[in-house]
Formats: C-alpha cells, sequence, structure tokens
C-alpha cells in the first residue's frame, strides 16, 4: 500500500524510496556479529495520510505536552515555577535537582504542562499501580494521557501524571537504566551525517544528512512498537530492542513499516524530513530526532 501526498514530496522521496539515484547504507562502525538487512517495507506512508489515520481526519494532540526551557540570567527555580505555573517539586522533580540546586545560565530544564510528575512505562507497569505510586487516580492518568479506557499503555511511553508525587523509593521517571555496550545500536542514519543537536528531551539528540529524503535505519534488531504522529514529533516509529529498551525515530517524511513488524538491524524503516516542529521550519529543517528510552543515547556527547 503506498499513500501519496503532495506532488514534491512524492516525487522527491520516490527515486530514493526505489534507490534509482542512491543506494544508502548504514554506518558498520559500531556492528558486531549482526547481520544487517537494508530493505524498504512494501507500505510506504506520507505525512498528510499518516495524520488522518484514526483521527477522522484531525490531527493528534502531542505525546507529552512537555517543553524544554533554556535557563535564562536571573532565573531561580522558583521563577521558572511561577512562569509556567507549576509548583517548585515537579520542576525539581522533572530534571532531577534538590532544594538545594541552582541554576546555570543556559541549562535546559523540562517543562511539565502541569504540576505533577512523570513517570516513563517500564515493563509489567498498569495504570493502577502507577496511580498509587503517584497518589493519583487511574481516571486522572488516563484523562490527561488520552489513553482508551481501559488505560491501555507500552513499554516506553511516556505519561504526565497531573498531581502526582514523586515516589520516595523510585527514581524520578521511574525507568531501570539499562547498560548496554556501545556496539549494540548503529548509527540509524547513512553517512556522511552530523549531529545538529546534542542531548536534549528526551534523552535525544538530532542527526541530519544534509538532505530530505535520507533512509532512516533501525538502530537495532527490535519490533515496531508503535507508528503516530504528533505537534513535535511529527511522523514518527518507535522500536522495542529485546533487552527493554525503546528507541523513538522523529520527524519522518514517509515511513516505511508498519505496527507489529519485526525489524533488523539496519532495515531501512522510515526517511528523514521534517513533519512536526523542526527547527528551522521546512526543508531546511530536515534531520532524525532519535531518542533512547531505557539506556544511555550512545550517540549523545
Amino acid at each position: 500500500m503506498v499513500l501519496s501526498g503532495e506532488n514534491d514530496s512524492q516525487s522527491s522521496c520516490s527515486t530514493l524510496c526505489q534507490g534509482e539515484e542512491k543506494k544508502y547504507y548504514p554506518d558498520l562502525f559500531s556492528v558486531q556479529d549482526n547481520s544487517l538487512l537494508a530493505i524498504s517495507a512494501s507500505s510506504v506512508l506520507d505525512y498528510k495520510a499518516l495524520a488522518s489515520l484514526g483521527t477522522g481526519g484531525e490531527t493528534s494532540h502531542d505525546e507529552t505536552g512537555i517543553e524544554e526551557y533554556v535557563v535564562q540570567q536571573g532565573d531561580t527555580i522558583k521563577s521558572v515555577a511561577l512562569q509556567f505555573d507549576i509548583s517548585v517539586e515537579t520542576i525539581l522533580w522533572a530534571n532531577n535537582l534538590t532544594s538545594k540546586s541552582s541554576l546555570t545560565v543556559g541549562k535546559t530544564l523540562i517543562i511539565l504542562p502541569v504540576t505533577g510528575a512523570m513517570h516513563i512505562v517500564q515493563n509489567g507497569d498498569t495504570i493502577s499501580e502507577i496511580a498509587r505510586d503517584y497518589k493519583v487516580s487511574r481516571d486522572t492518568i488516563i484523562a490527561f494521557n488520552d489513553l482508551s479506557d481501559s488505560g491501555e499503555i507500552t513499554v516506553g511511553d511516556i505519561l504526565v501524571i497531573p498531581g502526582g508525587v514523586k515516589p520516595i523509593a523510585k527514581p524520578t521517571y521511574s525507568v531501570q537504566i539499562t547498560t548496554i555496550p556501545n556496539s549494540y545500536f548503529i548509527v540509524p542514519v547513512p553517512s556522511p551525517y552530523r549531529v545538529s543537536q546534542g542531548l536534549h528531551w528526551y534523552n535525544a539528540i538530532d542527526l541530519s544528512t544534509g538532505e530530505c529524503g535520507s533512509p532512516i535505519f533501525a538502530a537495532a534488531q527490535g519490533e515496531i512498537q508503535k507508528i503516530g504522529w504528533d505537534t513535535k514529533g511529527g511522523n514518527y516509529i518507535r522500536i522495542l530492542h529485546p533487552n527493554g529498551v525503546v528507541t523513538y525515530y522523529g520527524h519522518m517524511s514517509k515511513i516505511a513499516a508498519s505496527e507489529g513488524q519485526k525489524v533488523s538491524q539496519g532495515q531501512i524503516i522510515g526517511y528523514i524530513g521534517h513533519t512536526g516542529h523542526t527547527i528551522p521550519t521546512g526543508p531546511g529543517g530536515c534531520h532524525l530526532h532519535f531518542d533512547v528510552r531505557g539506556a544511555r543515547n550512545p550517540f549523545a556527547n
């Protein structure tokens, strides 16, 4: 199934997708004994079609509503909390700070949309248990995060817990950080590439090849856990890997995989674009937003 979009987008990607002009191969510097498979899937979705699937033609909400704020001269934790109308504790918990912490100009803070806490879902979590841990109602979490009535969640989901209180016995994000060797992931874009933005929300870096339409590779083998669209990440894919780590690929122009599909390391899962919110907007903002949930991002400085 191929869903077409704008003519210029379709024509610019069609030759790349079919490999008529250029063939791409994943960067092999970090591969151990894993075999590589660089093929495109039979299903390629464009951003307009994806944004309307299952939403009655309306765009979906942002995945989290969480923002980033760069600390300015004179800022304090209290003044930033007042600026965003959230509690001081909300900023402390989301940024692994304490009441004795001071802010450094240029530091990036995670800002939740409401007073409360955040939680990254890990294996075995249920909404009822999360609600109990953070001392809020189950319905509050479901409603704010636009979940189904059953409270279905998946590993790697980022939940905002309105009014939530950080569990004393758990780390800020309730995430177990998996130690993985540097060679577990390959670079998910072809060479030559550059890191166009260093570590930022959430545990992400931006990778650019200098052009739109370059392929995006699965950084490691796994299963396509989720395909979606949001106002920040645009077209995105999440892959659940065998070790429980989840990787996120955002701003795609085309998606070349489907939910539930098993993918090999190096397999093409989509193409670089500028969907969602990029700086700058338009083709000049083409890059891959790559984040790692549950482990260190190996490509961050």
